[in-house]
């Protein structure tokens, strides 16, 4: 395999933060799920089980992306939390608080993957921008009913 280049370092690093932050993300949605009571505690329920499912898939997709640039993917929890730029979410069980903090786990992880694409776009890694071009579509859509579901 050849050697990594700088920009595709830089790529590389980023990945490795943006995994971190998913995994953060990840276990924020098990406590959520685990936790949540209320009204919606039935549809919540299910749609973070929903979320931390595809969260899983993410996880993996991004560390073998990582391992594809020839590079070693971030595995421990230390690492992540060294790294990671998302609150660990602890001890919510409120619908609004729930459903709000998802929503600002999923904005911020939208944000950071916009900012890798064009990065790997920059050194025409398009492996990494289709990748990231899937997550953040879906993602916004996440985003849209998140949003939807706080009005009133």
């Amino acid at each position: 395999m050849e050697q990594i280049k700088s920009k595709e370092l830089n790529t590389v690093d980023a990945l490795n933060k943006f995994l971190s932050n998913n995994q953060i993300y990840y276990q924020n949605l098990r406590g959520l799920h685990w936790n949540i009571v209320g009204e919606q505690f039935l549809n919540l329920h299910v749609k973070l089980e929903e979320l931390y499912t595809t969260a899983a898939e993410d996880v993996d997709e991004i560390a073998e992306r990582i391992r594809m640039l020839g590079a070693t993917p971030l595995h421990t929890f230390e690492d992540y939390l060294r790294v990671a730029s998302l609150d660990v979410t602890k001890n919510v069980s409120n619908e609004k608080d729930a459903i709000t903090i998802v929503l600002e786990n999923i904005t911020t992880l939208v944000k950071e993957a916009k900012d890798i694409f064009r990065n790997a776009e920059e050194v025409s890694d398009i492996g990494t921008t289709d990748m990231l071009s899937k997550y953040i579509l879906e993602s916004e859509k996440n985003i849209w009913m998140l949003k939807a579901s706080l009005k009133k």
